[in-house]
């Protein structure tokens, strides 16, 4: 189930970095949970409700405790884009932990962007500042 108010937080994150499309997964019982998402399909709300250690790019921003990119779509060798490579219709997208106090990560915050870019480290680091104000509440850390 979706939490409003981490939509409305997830919206405003959206804005303030020009991206088309988000979520916000919560790591819960060593699963991460769709918490909030913003122009996500619901067939993709579905599959990715429930993401696991190291799948996808949520999961390995979770399980490598950094930010996660791509700048295109992923292409076979004959030039067909591979099955499930984009959950959103954007062209580059960016998974990036949030820590709790202890320093594990508590959540997983997903940014698309309708064109093909590659963050520069000071665009980097602006998102990833921004998205450590998740609310606490939206994600708590684990007891």
């Amino acid at each position: 189930m979706l939490d409003e108010s981490t939509n409305v937080w997830l919206r405003g994150l959206l804005e303030r970095h020009a991206a088309v499309a988000g979520t916000v997964h919560a790591v819960r019982e060593d699963l991460l949970h769709l918490t909030a998402a913003h122009n996500i399909p619901p067939e993709v709300r579905k599959i990715t409700a429930l993401i696991p250690l190291g799948k996808g790019m949520a999961g390995l921003a979770w399980e490598r405790n950094r930010p996660v990119q791509t700048c295109n779509l992923k292409q076979d060798d004959s030039g067909a884009v591979k099955p499930g490579a984009r959950a959103v219709a954007g062209k580059a997208a960016i998974a990036l932990p949030v820590h709790a106090a202890d320093g594990t990560v508590r959540a997983v915050v997903g940014l698309a962007w309708p064109d093909e870019r590659e963050l520069t480290d000071q665009q980097l680091t602006a998102i990833a500042a921004d998205v450590a104000s998740l609310p606490s509440d939206a994600a708590p850390a684990r007891a």
